[in-house]
């Protein structure tokens, strides 16, 4: 009987044409090597060896699970577009245990429909346009206004001051530089350095103290929420206040709980990403100064036609402008690759170009790894805006850079996902870096005062913070950070 038995599971094994690979060490499987830092700009070495011994997709095991790793394009866009169908989240539990299980990160079904659906409702095209642009404007020139000539500063910390001070405002109305918003912030890095560390829940570790600084962050979320509800008890809530904090407790029907972990992972998404990919776009942009001529000669132009109108703040117009800014935005999202790979789990089993991809095994595409791949994008390492134009140009160097196919390549450029789980702040984080790049590059320049690189963690970071030179004010275009003086500070 146990003979027969053993012949059957053998054979229900073998009916699997599994792609090739390496399920490496038990339990730890090939983990340590495909988390081992690396070029952000790059797949990485270990990724780069797997590709050229196994293929586009091969078989591993990551995180614990038997995994189906894909640098595969048309394989990436295929699980994407079919989740909840044939593919589903599936995160490690360590991500559920310090994002919360309410997250959207985490969320399967329904429930994520349901945040998701609150948060395209607060990030919609119709408040982009009449009050977040100005939002942005407000709080890119607060930051700016602070850059003095000559000085040294870390840009990946102004970039996230910028971002976190945005979230923090519009999700609870905190305003920046109070002691509560500055003690919220003091805590979420803590809590973000968890969030990119090792699961050990040991004392002293990184982890450790992320939980307790999410514990900590909870409890400042939980406050703000009974003040706002008795405000709004006793009828005194300021109508101007319109943050999704209000929102929620309006117009929605979740519990304590889930508001909590919602407003959390809001924070932590509409963050961390932008403050990276504006970090990014500082980082790229000296080495090619093509790029920076043609985005100030694009932005001059803006802001000669607000001078001739007697207008300040730039609006939705102004933003459709920004043609080449896009290109630019583009770009960086490419080379930089934010968001590297996703977490998939296959629901049933799945066969694509001859390979099985059994039930309950992991999926990892790896959009990094497309967005790099030179059969798509001609020499994917160089930077090169133009590449993102009919009319492509060259980016200082003396060989032309093509553009993608829109056939193609085009399709495949996915920075923020895609499919039911595309990322809900995707316009927002590109108003984001076409704001901070306008007045950036009217009003600076700038220089690295370090060697410094992108580095994946696996998330994307500056090991030494980007430290920037700011060496000059343009005074022809210098009243706007003069002007947010006056009208913000």
């Amino acid at each position: 009987f146990l003979s027969s038995a053993f012949i059957l599971i053998k054979r229900k094994q073998r009916r699997f044409n599994l792609p090739p690979g390496n399920i490496g060490w038990p339990f730890v499987g090939e983990t340590i090597g495909y988390l081992k830092p690396y070029s952000a700009i790059s797949v990485g070495e270990f990724m780069q060896q797997h590709i050229l011994r196994y293929g586009n997709i091969y078989k591993s095991n990551l995180f614990g699970e038997k995994t189906i790793v894909s640098a595969d394009a048309g394989l990436n866009k295929f699980i994407l577009q079919n989740e909840g169908r044939l593919f589903e989240c599936s995160y490690p539990r360590s991500i559920g245990g310090i994002l919360g299980k309410w997250s959207m990160l985490v969320l399967v079904g329904d429930m994520h429909r349901d945040m998701r659906v609150i948060s395209l409702n607060f990030l919609s095209n119709a408040r982009l346009r009449t009050h977040l642009l100005k939002e942005v404007e407000k709080h890119t020139l607060l930051v700016l206004s602070t850059w003095k000539e000559n000085c040294v500063l870390s840009a990946q910390d102004e970039a996230k001051k910028f971002t976190f001070n945005l979230m923090a405002k519009n999700i609870m109305s905190m305003d920046p530089g109070h002691p509560e918003t500055e003690q919220l912030k003091k805590e979420y890095v803590t809590f973000m350095k968890g969030v990119v560390s090792a699961p050990l829940n040991l004392p002293g570790t990184a982890y450790r103290k992320a939980l307790q600084s999410r514990s900590t962050i909870l409890k400042f979320i939980e406050r703000k929420m009974e003040e706002r509800k008795r405000k709004m008890k006793e009828g005194k809530e300021n109508l101007e206040e319109d943050d999704l904090l209000e929102s929620v407790l309006k117009h929605s029907k979740l519990s304590t709980e889930q508001i909590l972990d919602l407003i959390l992972s809001l924070l932590f998404a509409g963050h961390e990403t932008s403050s990276v990919a504006i970090a990014l776009a500082i980082y790229f942009l000296p080495g090619c100064p093509m790029a920076i001529q043609q985005l100030r000669e694009e932005h001059l132009e803006i802001a000669r036609a607000k001078k001739q109108s007697g207008e300040m703040e730039l609006n939705w117009d102004d933003y459709k402008k920004m043609e080449f800014t896009q290109c630019v935005i583009s770009e960086t999202l490419r080379l930089g690759n934010v968001v590297r790979f996703l977490h998939r789990k296959a629901v049933k089993d799945v066969r694509y170009k001859g390979y099985d991809i059994p039930s309950g095994w992991k999926v990892l595409p790896v959009i990094a790894a497309v967005h790099l791949d030179p059969c798509l994008f001609d020499q994917p390492q160089h930077f090169n805006p133009w590449r993102w134009q009919q009319n492509n140009g060259t980016c200082g160097t003396t060989s032309s850079l093509s553009s993608p196919n829109p056939t193609t390549s085009g399709n495949y450029f996915m920075p923020f996902g895609g499919g039911p789980r595309l990322c809900a702040g995707s316009e927002l984080a590109k108003l984001e870096m076409a704001i901070f790049i306008h007045h950036l590059v009217l009003n600076y320049q700038w220089e690295l005062a370090d060697t410094d690189q992108p580095f994946a963690f696996p998330f994307v970071d500056f090991p030494k913070g980007l430290p920037i030179r700011v060496l000059k004010s343009h005074e022809e275009t210098s009243l706007a950070v003069s002007a947010a003086r006056s009208r913000f500070i």
